[in-house]
């Protein structure tokens, strides 16, 4: 057994040290929409049975995810969500509408799911 001393590897007041960074969803940088291949979905699991429209594939910036998610609930006159960095949650079943207005932004849309 080989001793490390002097070595800190837990530390109740700085945690486990020997943990890596991970690279945030901020730190990507935004590839231009022709650039990207978005799915957009009807989801309700673990919803309570209410519907969602997810679109996920986005390599964007933090910020423009923002704003993009910004535009489409003022699109469809509806609440939504930013998860996980990469994709965008907008309340009720607005596929058609969300992708309409993607392609107008330059996206390419894969509709998925029933």
């Amino acid at each position: 057994m080989s001793s490390q001393k002097g070595k800190v590897v837990f530390s109740t007041k700085t945690g486990d040290r020997r943990k890596k960074t991970v690279s945030t969803p901020s730190s990507y940088a935004s590839l231009p929409p022709r650039q990207q291949n978005l799915k957009v979905m009807r989801d309700r699991k673990g919803r309570q049975g209410k519907v969602v429209t997810v679109v996920s594939g986005f390599v964007l910036s933090e910020t423009d995810l923002k704003a993009l998610a910004k535009t489409l609930k003022t699109w469809c006159g509806s609440g939504g969500t930013v998860k996980e960095g990469r994709i965008i949650e907008i309340q009720g079943d607005h596929r058609e509408k969300v992708a309409e207005k993607l392609q107008g932004l330059g996206f390419k849309v894969k509709l998925a799911g029933g």
